[in-house]
């Protein structure tokens, strides 16, 4: 993938954060380039379910280009969510919650909701639909490429995957950001 070498100052300092917790899963660069690229589109409130340590937060904080924009993430760690807090302890426009996502709900609509599929339960379609408004933009990452349909990891049908490509209430798309990882973009009509 051709991408420019240097990484944004707020990423570097969210890479030193999550080295110093001894936290070893992250956003991958390619999804992270992703985020900013998405996140410099968007205006409003944008918000992220599992932090873990901010490298997804920071990314998506790097392609911010309003003053009025507003990003709130939430990680049930606590020692996540601490170590997420010190990297935007002087950002006004962003926010760690720790606890779970879904004490996020009152905050919404979203226009930009970035999710780990790591936790399928966790980010069914319906559990996630009238979270973003129309033209809202919600970002699936953590799977694997697939050429097939239905979508197969493991062996199995991925059904996660599947919902979130086949939903009325959004254009999705997979998006291959390495030849080994791929993201779901979907976003609300």
């Amino acid at each position: 993938m051709s991408a420019p070498p240097e990484l944004p100052d707020i990423v570097r300092r969210a890479f030193d954060v999550s080295r110093r917790a001894g936290y070893a899963s992250f956003c991958r660069n390619e999804t992270g380039r992703l985020l900013a690229t998405l996140a410099a589109t968007r205006t409003g409130t944008m918000a992220e379910f599992g932090t873990g340590t901010g490298v997804g937060t920071a990314w998506l904080r790097s392609g911010v280009r309003c003053d009025d924009v507003r990003l709130v993430t939430a990680e049930l760690d606590e020692k996540l969510a601490d170590a997420a807090a010190e990297i935007f302890v002087d950002d006004d426009q962003v926010e760690v919650i720790g606890a779970d996502w879904s004490t996020l709900r009152d905050r919404a609509p979203f226009s930009l909701l970035f999710v780990d599929a790591g936790d399928p339960a966790g980010v069914r379609v319906d559990a996630i639909a009238d979270l973003v408004g129309p033209g809202g933009i919600v970002v699936l990452d953590d799977f694997v490429p697939c050429e097939s349909w239905p979508p197969i990891t493991g062996g199995r049908v991925d059904y996660l995957r599947e919902e979130w490509l086949t939903d009325d209430r959004f254009t999705a798309a997979e998006v291959m950001v390495a030849p080994d990882a791929s993201a779901v973009l979907a976003t609300r009509r």
